[in-house]
């Protein structure tokens, strides 16, 4: 097993991704032959009925993780959450599941989308750092799956 920092956390729902401020996490790859992952995390209670939904509906989600340093890119995940415990003033969730594909050169691609677009100076400047931001699904993922 290897262990990891986990610094974010966001939730997709229809290509838009609401992150959640992580005061401490931790990712841990179980290197088995179901390449299975466990996060844990601790955030502010007031999330609290959000986790309990995801929990109760007992249906896998898609979340991105940055993992030990705040400029690497999110991690994708397909995670169904097991618990949500309250710790004082935060809720600590556990959630397992697998890696998705890797998406590699984000960024490149979604610029070379936006110009394919015909997007261009501050426009095509703006709607990169929102998206970069956002992380909506591009395209040639789309394609792949």
């Amino acid at each position: 097993m290897k262990t990891f920092k986990m610094l974010s956390l966001g939730i997709e729902v229809e290509d838009q991704v609401t992150d959640y401020p992580v005061h401490d996490g931790i990712i841990i790859n179980q290197e088995n032959t179901e390449r299975s992952w466990i996060l844990e995390m601790l955030i502010d209670l007031t999330h609290q009925k959000t986790f309990e939904h995801l929990k109760n509906i007992e249906e896998t989600i898609a979340v991105q993780v940055v993992i030990s340093y705040p400029g690497n890119e999110p991690a994708p995940f397909e995670v169904v959450v097991c618990a949500v415990k309250v710790m004082g003033d935060h809720i600590s969730v556990l959630m397992k599941g697998t890696l998705k594909r890797a998406r590699r050169k984000y960024a490149e691609t979604l610029l070379s989308e936006l110009l394919e677009d015909g997007l261009e100076g501050q426009e095509l400047l703006e709607r990169f750092e929102t998206d970069m931001r956002t992380r909506p699904g591009l395209r040639k993922d789309e394609a792949k799956s």
